[in-house]
């Protein structure tokens, strides 16, 4: 059997809770890594659940997640009109419910939905196989059969509704599972790659709902990126940028964009990937001139796929922060990929692909629960035109709220995706 190869670190003891899914006691558990470890102590820790509870799937299926947008969201790599995901809904033997998300990205994302559908088909059957096994068991069986890159989308949503469900049955909400620091984030919101006119009257929208940070999608002409963001600026002049290049600039135009920008006295507060994911010496160039002349910090998204990407960035400098998304290393390799980070002194971001409340909120938990992230990127399912997700987080402005309901607290009609 696969297990779990990490660990929280400082000792958390959880209460003991009565379970038809378990027939053990919690109790403190031996495999802790440090730094997970939180200013705020949690009642319940996801490490103690990793060899003490028993899973038992009674159902376990998944449905395609199709949700239109508000208007198309273009990056430097491709165009999105609706979101076609994968939702992933995994019922345990004493009634308790979880959900995931697999959120596919064209161009982004390895799989389509297609493969995203088969492939969760496969683990679905898995869990309703292989019952009677630890949550570490069936968490590194999950990796197994959906690894690396390629599948990461699928682990990711099935690996949501395995923990979620655990979560539900035992009666905590997934920001406690994860650390209890918080039940609050706030996020950022994205304005995709558009005309000056349509980005300055997005800009002036979301400074009156409360957004103080912008991320703003650029990288495909630098001299309307610049025109772009002279105009926001111009009408929401208090805002915070990130600038997102999606891999679209050379490390000689990136400067440009900084240099720039320095002249009409516009700094963003991060410059997201602005090379080609494998253009290791650009990336590792443009974060040396970007902190050293203008005080800008760079962020790896596309080039940090996997935990030996993070050693390798925090071994050679090449960057200054680490995007974690759920789509791209799952949610074991996210936890994974914290401890690595935080080690290295890298700092944190969390965001995610196109997704609805499902997959968002629970990134959304996880970042509030362990309150380590610097930057806050979970914005896209204030993008949809129509929110399929029941319950779940509150939302005001550019704050989500999360409550003490079980596990996500969010639900779909699930017959209305048959």
């Amino acid at each position: 059997m696969a297990s779990v190869g990490f660990c929280l670190s400082s000792l958390i003891l959880c209460p003991t809770f009565s379970s038809t899914q378990t027939s053990k006691r919690l109790r403190p558990c031996s495999r802790i890594s440090p730094t997970m470890a939180l200013a705020t102590p949690a009642t319940f820790g996801f490490s103690n659940l990793l060899e003490t509870f028993t899973v038992n799937v009674q159902r376990a299926e998944n449905r395609p997640l199709n949700v239109p947008l508000i208007a198309p969201f273009t990056i430097a790599t491709s165009r999105l009109e609706r979101v076609e995901n994968v939702a992933i809904r995994v019922e345990l033997s004493n009634g308790c419910v979880g959900w995931g998300e697999a959120p596919i990205l064209p161009h982004v994302t390895a799989e389509d939905q297609d493969t995203a559908m088969v492939k969760a088909k496969e683990a679905c059957e898995f869990l309703l196989r292989n019952n009677g096994m630890t949550l570490s068991s069936v968490l590194g069986e999950i990796g197994v059969l959906l690894p690396g890159y390629e599948f990461a989308s699928v682990r990711a949503g099935v690996e949501m509704a395995v923990i979620d469900a655990v979560a539900t049955s035992i009666g905590v909400p997934l920001w406690r599972l994860f650390g209890g620091a918080s039940n609050t984030i706030t996020t950022d919101i994205t304005i995709p790659i558009v005309s000056a006119d349509e980005a300055a009257k997005l800009a002036s929208k979301y400074c009156k709902e409360g957004f103080k940070t912008l991320k703003l999608k650029v990288g495909k002409n630098l001299n309307a990126d610049i025109e772009v963001l002279q105009a926001i600026r111009a009408v929401h002049p208090d805002c915070s940028f990130i600038l997102d290049a999606n891999e679209g600039y050379t490390s000689n135009e990136a400067i440009q964009v900084l240099e720039k920008l320095y002249e009409v006295g516009v700094s963003p507060v991060l410059f997201e990937q602005p090379v080609h994911r494998d253009d290791w010496e650009g990336l590792g160039y443009v974060t040396r001139i970007a902190k050293e002349r203008y005080g800008v910090s760079v962020a790896a998204d596309e080039s940090c796929r996997s935990i030996v990407d993070v050693k390798k960035i925090a071994e050679q400098s090449l960057a200054n922060v680490i995007n974690i998304k759920l789509t791209k290393v799952g949610v074991v390799g996210a936890l994974e990929i914290i401890e690595v980070a935080r080690a290295s002194g890298l700092d944190l971001m969390i965001g995610g692909m196109v997704e609805t409340r499902l997959a968002m909120g629970f990134s959304g938990h996880l970042a509030a629960g362990l309150g380590c992230f610097k930057f806050i990127d979970l914005d896209t399912p204030l993008l949809l035109s129509e929110d399929p997700v029941l319950e779940g987080y509150e939302v005001s402005g550019s704050v989500y709220k999360f409550n003490n309901a079980r596990g996500h607290g969010g639900f779909l009609h699930w017959d209305n995706l048959a």
